[in-house]
């Protein structure tokens, strides 16, 4: 490990930011090993996420302090259903991907080559004191994978926890065991995007492997206390088979136990997989019976309406705890711990007292500089969007 991790500072960084996990090779290059790509580089080079490049004789990251844009979502759509319920999160991704998903749903940000794609800037305070004036529970590194941009997550996390605030990691767990440590140790919540459970698809499909991921997850379950829930993007024809399936759900019991939520959303055609058609919902409900059958407690559909498998049920008395209409709280049947107001079984995940109101709203929130003071902007109704000005020095116009 020859970098050394850069600070957060009062103005915007400077665009090549030092960071920690590589090292030197014997024939010039070097090699960066944040992620088990291991991308190898001359000088100038960039690694498949673009965002990580060989400069002088070391590995920096070329967006620390830029995103490609703010908004305020429910925590439900990350998706989180068992952290904080009705809580607003502030949303930000950067540009770029340590993966290449045939089917990114988010592909003009993740796969983006454009540095104009990151109009906003922002230093860890600034988004952390955003955060915190627009009544945000927690912060949220999404839209692309915040482990390229490792240094950046983790300085904002520092700053965010310095105000009580959370942070929350949507992530394909692509990460290097060395890196993994201070990633997640940064974190208080994620959702791990698990793409399928064979190596093929990740091979063939994500262009990565399978064990590194199940590797993050059970780190995840057995060093930390990281609150985390599981994704999967059910493709028709491509990883959908109940065999398949079946795996998923016993490999999630054995090691992680029946109280990691997994959540089977729909697939729609997209970037490089235009090709297969929307995810039946019937498929989703076929996943999560499957899922519900092995033992998994809180199995869920996403992308599709469907309030009853939306929903959280007691996995005692069958009681509906939590009713949910897409990323809205209808009925709230929790007391103020937790636990099922009906048998007073506890309910796995992190809850503090009465849900949030915060509902299906999305809101975008717009940051024009470095240590901003943030300015609440008229909205229409249901909407809140923030903007977020620079300071100035005494006397400036």
């Amino acid at each position: 490990m020859d970098g050394s991790a850069g600070s957060p500072e009062s103005s915007v960084p400077d665009p090549y930011w030092p960071t920690a996990y590589w090292h030197r090779l014997d024939d010039g290059r070097v090699q960066c090993d944040l992620c088990p790509r291991a991308c190898q580089m001359r000088d100038g080079q960039r690694g498949l996420c673009f965002v990580r490049m060989a400069r002088d004789g070391q590995v920096v990251l070329t967006t620390y302090g830029r995103s490609s844009g703010f908004c305020i979502d429910p925590i439900e759509k990350k998706p989180l259903s068992h952290f904080l319920p009705g809580t607003p999160v502030l949303s930000f991704g950067t540009a770029g991907c340590n993966l290449a998903c045939k089917f990114c749903q988010n592909w003009d940000i993740s796969k983006s080559r454009e540095m104009d794609t990151l109009a906003d800037r922002a230093t860890p305070e600034t988004i952390a004191n955003a955060a915190a004036m627009t009544g945000c529970r927690s912060v949220a590194f999404t839209y692309n994978d915040p482990v390229i941009f490792l240094e950046y997550a983790v300085d904002i996390a520092a700053a965010c926890r310095a105000r009580g605030i959370k942070t929350v990691a949507v992530t394909a767990g692509y990460i290097s065991a060395e890196p993994r440590g201070e990633f997640f140790g940064a974190m208080d919540a994620a959702n791990v995007d698990l793409k399928a459970f064979t190596e093929d698809f990740y091979r063939t499909v994500a262009k990565g492997h399978l064990n590194p991921v199940l590797d993050s997850l059970v780190y995840l379950k057995q060093e930390t206390d990281v609150w985390f829930e599981l994704t999967t993007l059910l493709i028709p024809g491509a990883n959908d088979g109940d065999a398949e399936l079946h795996a998923l759900a016993d490999w999630v019991m054995r090691h992680l136990g029946p109280d990691v939520p997994l959540h089977f959303t729909a697939f729609h055609p997209d970037y490089k997989m235009r090709d297969k058609p929307r995810t039946p919902p019937e498929t989703l409900a076929r996943a999560r019976r499957i899922a519900m059958a092995a033992g998994v407690r809180y199995a869920y559909v996403g992308n599709v309406h469907d309030t009853g498998r939306s929903s959280t049920h007691c996995h005692v008395c069958g009681a509906r705890t939590i009713t949910r209409d897409w990323h809205s709280i209808l009925d709230w049947q929790l007391d103020d711990t937790g636990a099922c107001r009906a048998c007073g079984t506890p309910t796995a995940g992190v809850f503090d007292g009465p849900p949030g109101t915060w509902g299906a709203r999305r809101a975008p929130v717009r940051l024009n500089g470095p240590g901003g003071l943030a300015q609440v902007m008229p909205a229409p109704p249901r909407r809140r969007s923030v903007r977020i000005v620079p300071n100035r020095a005494p006397g400036s116009r």
